[in-house]
């Protein structure tokens, strides 16, 4: 599209799914971030198009700055939340959902964004819109309301906590794909031999119920410890009306779990060095609620 020629409504589309992306990758919800972009755009045509001097500039500092604040209290509803707290995932179903249309820019799996979980809400801005959307130093500082010389200390001090770089969580789909099918069928004989077979040495199994659904209250840490839980969970829990799907969550294979016609969870895993690292189980039914579309 002839940029001189595109509308401020044009504008906004094209950098919709950017701006979600920042959203989604700030607060880990779906609504939370639906809600910002919405926000954006209220602002975007109500003078924010005329004052701009370039559209994405001003819409991301806009995103940015509304999810640097709806961080600050959210992180303390989070204090609250019962048992471990995991990003909402987004399930790629229709191609006009705003998940979908994610551009491919940067991590969006699980366990990336519980690393962002250990930043402050300006570090995790300013490394993700470093790191992940390649804005330069004067970019964002314009952006968070920075000097340049406090963006590189912000980010030196966010690489420093996190003390990951972006490479570890690359995915290799063919490598998942294979891995977490054989993840299901383990988990589906019930034997923690089979399951404890796929797993890092220190694996580690979280689970999101939000005080709402039965799950584990505290992260469980070890192969053997693991593998005897997932086994008991299929064992007690699934039925012949149970069926595990393949899907693409968080721009990466998952499962999702169905049981007596109802999406009842979402599993993310996280692969190092060709083993199972990490499994996250999604249950909590507000987490979930983006699953109505779909049908068992």
């Amino acid at each position: 599209m002839d940029t001189q020629t595109a509308t401020p409504l044009d504008d906004f589309v094209r950098l919709r799914p950017r701006l979600f992306g920042i959203a989604y990758r700030m607060l880990g919800v779906r609504a939370d971030a639906e809600d910002i972009v919405q926000e954006a755009w209220l602002r975007w045509q109500n003078g924010g198009s005329l004052e701009a001097r370039t559209p994405e500039a001003w819409l991301v500092t806009v995103v940015t700055r509304l999810s640097i604040d709806r961080l600050r209290g959210a992180l303390t509803e989070r204090e609250r939340y019962v048992g471990p707290w995991l990003p909402e995932p987004l399930v790629e179903d229709t191609a006009a959902s705003p998940e979908s249309a994610l551009e491919a820019a940067g991590d969006l799996s699980t366990a990336f964004l519980l690393m962002l979980e250990r930043l402050a809400p300006e570090e995790r801005a300013v490394f993700l819109l470093h790191q992940v959307f390649d804005f330069d130093y004067a970019e964002v500082a314009a952006m968070v309301g920075k000097t340049e010389a406090a963006c590189r200390k912000v980010l030196q001090r966010a690489r420093e906590r996190v003390r990951a770089e972006r490479p570890r969580f690359a995915v290799n789909r063919e490598l998942h794909l294979e891995l977490l099918g054989r993840f299901v069928q383990a988990a589906r004989s019930a034997d923690p031999a089979q399951v404890q077979a796929l797993l890092a040495a220190d694996a580690t199994f979280t689970g999101d119920g939000g005080g709402k659904v039965k799950t584990t209250v505290r992260q469980v840490v070890g192969a053997d410890r693991v593998g005897r839980l997932v086994a008991v969970i299929e064992r007690k829990w699934s039925n012949a009306d149970t069926r595990h799907d393949i899907i693409t969550v968080n721009g990466a294979p998952g499962v999702l779990t169905w049981r007596n016609g109802m999406p009842d969870a979402i599993t993310s895993i996280h692969i190092e060095d060709g083993r199972i690292a990490a499994i996250y189980v999604v249950r909590n039914p507000d987490k979930l609620g983006g699953l109505a579309g779909l049908r068992a």
